[in-house]
């Protein structure tokens, strides 16, 4: 499903000369990895972020440190900034962000498998929270990967 959500992708993009980048925290590259495992994935995508920790998000991408302090990584707010930035700092027409948690754990306030998603273009950055369940920690990062490469999709499909 990965590879052939990643296939469409680069058909759309390299048709319309867009180009896609990624912002990746719990998912850890593998939404770079899904679109650079197709061959051809140099015409629509030159790089991606996977900024881990907080410093990394500020650093790389531009997140305000009163973001990370007032919502969380995890966090819509946090996931717009993501986007923003890569869309920015990679000079992309698309940009997904992920930032959630995959597990083992969380909180009652951040359960296990919450994963927010944002999504730039020059149009401008939507957001949303997903709640994946405590599928564990690979099941949830995997749903991340496929669910970010469909916002991929649907933004170049519009």
């Amino acid at each position: 499903m990965t590879e052939a959500l990643a296939a469409q992708i680069l058909d759309l993009a390299r048709t319309q000369g867009k180009t896609v980048t990624c912002a990746e925290s719990c998912t850890g590259g593998k939404v770079a990895a899904a679109l650079t495992d197709i061959g051809g994935s140099s015409a629509i995508f030159e790089r991606g972020f996977v900024t881990y920790s907080n410093t990394a998000k500020a650093e790389m991408l531009g997140v305000r440190p009163a973001s990370l302090e007032t919502y969380g990584a995890v966090s819509e707010e946090v996931a717009r900034e993501m986007a923003l930035g890569a869309l920015s700092a990679a000079k992309a027409d698309i940009a997904v962000a992920i930032s959630g948690i995959a597990g083992p754990g969380g909180s009652d306030f951040k359960p296990e498998g919450r994963v927010c998603y944002a999504l730039a273009t020059a149009q401008g950055v939507t957001s949303e929270t997903v709640e994946h369940g405590a599928l564990g920690r690979a099941e949830v990062r995997s749903a991340a990967t496929l669910h970010a490469l469909s916002l991929i999709l649907v933004a170049l499909s519009n």
